[in-house]
């Protein structure tokens, strides 16, 4: 059965990691395009503070205090949200840890709680929200990176995570398609996005963590959650630079390898002191309620791929609108030999 999705105004939209970066951009460009939302993370004193702010606007909200990693407390979730609006059309898996440093100076037992965050959280959520959803239709939306397709060094075990997340996305997509379920699943897979993240992560480096280049803005990928609840859609890369880094990895893995090892280390560590940071959230959440990251000088406001992607007609009105233009010079100029 093909996935019939309602417009954003008429959702009630369930987003976790809801209190900082992409799952707080996406929540209240939710609620200005007029969905109701169900906010969740860790950290209650910011998803309150949030909640009223978007109240204070007009908009419809509720939150949920909980940890993905624990599938009781994501099950009050969405509890919450049946309770509150009456149940939920899209439910985005956004939350997140991180850690950065080579895999042999990380711990296991923190590459374990990262892994219950990042790969348990998905699965957590995608079952809860799987369950509702079967019945009415919606969409899962399941929020991966570009490091589902391509490793990172120095970020081994969020790679590890986030490939897994493809894994398990693409086997219950097929899985739900086999039954006919009305769910559209897609995984979003950003590039480096402007958000508090690296302030956030974990770090076994000698300097404070940066995003290695190009960097976009959290409103990119949030605009592609939305559509993505909009639209059945497989995969959507965020930032032109997403794509480009998993093309390169799949068609010249050896070389990719080779470039990353060079660059890598410096494209990920600041000229500032490890201790010039907030505590990291790995176990605990940390200092929440900003979209944006710290140290970010140049942030791209918008990627002509990614908005190429979610509106596939136009991009193929421009390719053919080029080739026109391409072609009529090519006469001009054979004309003007003659």
């Amino acid at each position: 059965m093909w996935p019939r999705l309602k417009t954003i105004s008429e959702q009630v939209i369930v987003i976790t990691g809801a209190s900082s970066g992409i799952g707080l951009t996406t929540s209240r460009m939710a609620a200005m395009r007029g969905a109701r939302v169900v906010l969740a993370a860790r950290n209650e004193a910011a998803l309150r503070k949030i909640v009223e702010e978007i109240r204070d606007k007009g908009g419809q909200a509720a939150h949920v205090a909980a940890d993905v990693g624990k599938e009781a407390e994501v099950r009050k979730i969405a509890d919450a949200a049946i309770e509150t609006f009456g149940g939920f059309d899209s439910w985005v898996n956004n939350a997140a840890v991180a850690i950065f440093g080579k895999i042999e100076e990380v711990p296991v037992a923190e590459q374990r709680q990262l892994f219950e965050a990042n790969y348990w959280g998905v699965v957590h959520g995608s079952i809860v929200a799987v369950a509702h959803l079967r019945a009415r239709g919606g969409a899962l939306i399941n929020i991966g990176s570009v490091l589902s397709d391509r490793a990172l060094p120095l970020q081994g075990p969020y790679s590890a995570a986030k490939h897994a997340v493809k894994g398990f996305t693409d086997a219950l997509r097929m899985e739900l398609e086999m039954d006919g379920a009305p769910i559209s699943v897609t995984l979003i897979k950003p590039a480096s996005i402007d958000t508090p993240y690296p302030d956030h992560a974990k770090s076994y480096m000698a300097s404070k963590p940066k995003l290695p280049p190009p960097v976009y803005a959290p409103d990119v990928v949030a605009d592609a959650i939305l559509h993505a609840a909009q639209h059945p859609v497989r995969d959507l890369y965020v930032g032109g630079a997403a794509k480009a880094l998993a093309s390169m990895g799949g068609w010249a893995p050896r070389l990719s390898d080779v470039v990353m090892e060079q660059t890598a280390g410096q494209a990920q560590q600041s000229d500032r002191p490890v201790d010039d940071r907030p505590h990291d959230n790995l176990y605990e959440p940390s200092t929440d309620g900003s979209e944006r990251g710290s140290g970010n000088r140049f942030v791209r406001g918008g990627s002509l791929y990614t908005r190429a992607s979610l509106n596939p007609l136009a991009a193929a009105a421009v390719a053919v609108g080029l080739g026109a233009t391409a072609a009529l010079l090519r006469a001009r100029r054979s004309l003007s030999r003659r």
